[in-house]
């Protein structure tokens, strides 16, 4: 213990005697320990860390499986015979989630809304902190409205009401007694503030409704994929029963964890892998550095061995240098990535799942630990196995007053710095690719016209009980839309004003789809059970996006008509019903003919089994995203078909006007007509900022990662380049003493950095090539090897390399002969 301790002591005066060396190695070391740290933070949270329920690892998600291997949603019925027919779940549970306006609370507001079955909280595990669960008689058919609220809005909106009694909500035509209040924390479904009995309501016959989200609690006893397997005997025996009727072909059972992360998972694991290469890089570069400073103490080290300093207490010297370093290094890191970690909310995608659970904790500082502990000892044995006892003999015995080291030691350095320009490269080709497939999204048009747009998503009232039949609380809907619409027309600086079912690309997957009948001249369907007989034709049947809009929605997006009609002023409540149908869904129903008069009935949608014309064929547009091929979509006329529960209502405004202008009087017009009905304001700008979060904010990290490790090789190659001049000052003296030119000392410094350059460059492409086809989720437009990006990438890091060796090459022609024929 005395011993370690000296050479503890000794390695911080030995540290601080060096100050250039001992800062760069340990800022070196914190931005790699830190940025690593950090990103583990988001993995751990995301990822690693457990679920907050009892036994979250028995939680499952459950869907229906088509044919194609797409999970669907669950259909009423199919989901009461897997309920009724399984062995290995304990609990199987329904449940969905959408937008609505609420009141009753301290203000109206906008929210996400949770529709459950009876053993929902039991698959979970939970149970309201204050109040309790729904009881038998509010878990019926017709029964008693009430409603579970969420911990924030009922300290925020109910004021943290102690006598749940007195509170009760409205919503969509209902009042509802508050009943329970969930704990803090819980949020499930991500984001919704209020659960309401999914019993209240009939249960759609149709086998073919896919409207409800499966979770499953397994049972002791059993694992997920007895549960899989289990669940998929019960599909086929549904196939088999009904036919044509359903069109499930199989289940999927997936761990509640892995669908909860879903497709953040690569992207997640893709900015560890990069942060992991830097870290890396880091390590090479500190690395180079301590050879070299081994190196120029060989003379100390040679005397301390010829004194009796056994390899043992060598290497411990060497241990304790890295640690002190690495321990250094690693605390400052720890404090870069407390900083980076406050900092991520702003830059994080809106949607990442547990982003508030994001910290640094007891398992990240673990992690970070365990990455300073390797570092450590991975430096420490590197540098005392080069500095080996035998090795020291020639640095005491040498009659020079310094020792530059042995040619075994200068090639570790090299071997060191070519595995830092190919892991650079890695890095780089995956920003590469990253950044090409980030333009190539943004340069895609989505079908329209982006700019100066400004959207009002609300909720207006519902028709209840009859499912969209009821025709006087249409008219009442679209008695409001009217004069809503009217009257933001007559704000200075509007444009035109529209309406949909929803905003286009950013909230594109709001718009439910589904099949739809084709009726070739036969009669519509005159009831549901008829719809669903009819639908078993799979030759009738077509499938497309449902989107409620007006006729000024098209002119506000600049949405071209490219056959037939618009929807008009004739097309009233009791008019013939008309639709309008996208490019892509005439090319897919009608390839060798007219769409227009063709009639279809899309009933199943809204509740209205009144057949509707085609009388319109409009352009395309990427309404799911513009990753998305353009959608196939069927437009009905929201002044013939109301606004409902499959509808997330938005006007759209394009406007000459600044926005903030617009929105203060647009809001008095709201509260003027729909006081009842909260407003969500933004931009288009905005919400599409917003659906390419995720992918700006890898491209930013990756991107931030690969500058890094560009510099940090150049320093590396530079290191070795200054070292290798330092060492062959002499052979320069004799080269130019013999005749050499400026020209040749430079082609010799320059080709050993292109050397170098040449064999990092190519390493790390065979190593991106394997590497980047796991990136192939992350791309768009953009193969995993595309030949541009590997191209540029490669001639960058070349010539940055070979920068990197030109300043020691200049110095090297500023050598003088008869000085260097002297240096020793």
């Amino acid at each position: 213990m005395d011993s370690l301790r000296q050479d503890i002591k000794y390695a911080i005066r030995t540290l601080i005697r060096s100050p250039g060396f001992t800062v760069v190695a340990i800022l070196m070391l914190a931005l790699g320990i830190g940025a690593s740290t950090a990103i583990f933070s988001v993995v751990d949270a995301v990822l690693l860390r457990a679920l907050p329920y009892p036994n979250p690892a028995k939680i499952v998600r459950v869907w229906e499986q088509a044919p194609d291997g797409h999970r669907m949603d669950f259909a009423d019925p199919n989901f009461d015979d897997f309920v009724a027919q399984n062995h290995t779940l304990a609990d199987l549970a329904a449940y969905g989630f959408g937008l609505t306006s609420v009141s009753g609370g301290s203000e109206p507001v906008r929210v996400n809304i949770a529709v459950v079955s009876r053993d929902f909280l039991r698959v979970l595990g939970v149970e309201p902190f204050r109040g309790r669960a729904f009881a038998p008689e509010e878990q019926r058919l017709h029964g008693t409205p009430a409603m579970i609220v969420s911990y924030p809005y009922w300290q925020r909106y109910i004021g943290a009401e102690t006598d749940l009694s007195k509170v009760h909500l409205s919503m969509e035509g209902r009042v509802y007694q508050v009943v329970g209040v969930m704990p803090a924390g819980f949020d499930f479904p991500s984001g919704v503030v209020a659960w309401i009995p999914r019993e209240l309501d009939e249960e759609l016959t149709s086998r073919t409704a896919h409207n409800w989200r499966g979770l499953g609690r397994v049972r002791d006893g059993f694992t997920v994929v007895q549960a899989r397997a289990d669940l998929s005997a019960i599909a086929h025996r549904i196939k088999d029963q009904y036919g044509k009727e359903v069109d499930l072909s199989d289940a999927a059972v997936v761990p509640l964890a892995d669908a909860f992360v879903g497709d953040v998972r690569s992207s997640l694991l893709t900015l560890l892998g990069a942060v992991g290469l830097l870290l890396l890089v880091v390590c090479a570069n500190v690395a180079g550095l301590l050879l070299a400073r081994t190196a120029a103490r060989r003379k100390e080290l040679a005397v301390r061995a010829a004194l009796g300093a056994g390899r043992g207490r060598l290497i411990q010297q060497f241990l304790a240098e890295s640690f002190a370093l690495s321990f250094t290094g690693g605390a400052l890191g720890i404090l870069i990535a407390t900083g980076a970690v406050k900092a991520l909310p702003a830059i994080l995608p809106m949607n990442l799942p547990r982003r508030e659970g994001i910290t640094v904790d007891l398992p990240v500082l673990l992690f970070a630990l365990a990455a300073i502990l390797a570092v450590a000892v991975s430096l420490g044995l590197l540098a005392a196995l080069r500095a080996a006892v035998g090795q020291l003999q020639p640095a005491l015995s040498a009659g020079s007053r310094s020792y530059s080291g042995s040619a075994s030691t200068q090639r570790l350095r090299v071997f060191l710095v070519v595995g830092e320009i190919a892991t650079t490269l890695v890095i780089l080709v995956g920003a590469g690719l990253l950044g090409r497939s980030f333009v190539r999204l943004i340069s895609t048009s989505p079908g329209f016209r982006q700019e100066s747009l400004i959207t009002m998503e609300f909720s207006p009232p519902v028709p209840q009980g009859q499912w969209g039949t009821d025709e006087v609380a249409i008219a009442r809907q679209i008695h409001l839309f009217d004069e809503v619409v009217t009257r933001l027309s007559a704000i200075p600086g509007a444009e035109t004003v529209g309406m949909a079912g929803a905003i286009p690309v950013a909230a594109g997957d709001n718009l439910a789809d589904g099949g739809f009948l084709i009726l070739n001249g036969q009669k519509s369907p005159s009831t549901f059970e008829e719809w669903g007989r009819m639908a078993l034709n799979p030759a009738i049947v077509g499938h497309a996006l449902y989107c409620v809009a007006s006729e000024e929605y098209f002119r506000t997006l600049g949405i071209p008509l490219i056959r037939g009609r618009m929807f008009g002023s004739q097309d009233g409540l009791n008019s013939p019903h008309v639709a309008l149908i996208s490019q892509t869904l005439a090319r897919q129903q009608w390839p060798n003919q007219d769409p227009i008069g063709q009639e279809i009935n899309f009933g199943n949608m809204d509740g209205i089994l009144k057949p509707m014309t085609v009388v319109g064929v409009v352009g395309d547009v990427r309404a799911e995203g513009l990753n998305r091929p353009p959608s196939p979509i069927i437009y009905v006329d929201y002044r013939q078909r109301g606004i409902n529960s499959n509808s997330s209502p938005t006007i759209l405004m394009r406007t000459a006007a600044p926005a903030a202008e617009i929105v203060s009087a647009a809001r008095e017009i709201f509260h003027d007509l729909a006081p009842e009905a909260p407003v969500k304001f933004s931009t288009f700008a905005q919400e599409i900022g917003g659906w390419l979060a995720d992918r700006r904010f890898l491209l930013l990290l990756v991107g931030l990662f690969a500058a890094a490790a560009l510099v940090l090789a150049c320093i590396g190659i530079y290191g070795v380049v200054a070292y290798s001049v330092t060492r062959r000052t002499q052979e320069i003296g004799i080269r130019m003493s013999l005749g050499a030119q400026n020209g040749d000392v430079l082609a010799l410094i320059l080709g050993e950095g292109a050397r170098m350059a040449g064999l990092g460059v190519i390493i790390g492409v065979a190593v991106s090539l394997a590497v980047t086809r796991l990136m192939l989720s992350l791309l768009f437009g953009v193969s995993a090897t595309d030949p541009l990006t590997f191209i540029v990438v490669g001639a960058l890091l070349s010539f940055a390399t070979l920068l990197a060796s030109y300043i020691p090459a200049r110095r090297a022609m500023r050598v003088d002969p008869m000085v260097a024929l002297r240096y020793e």
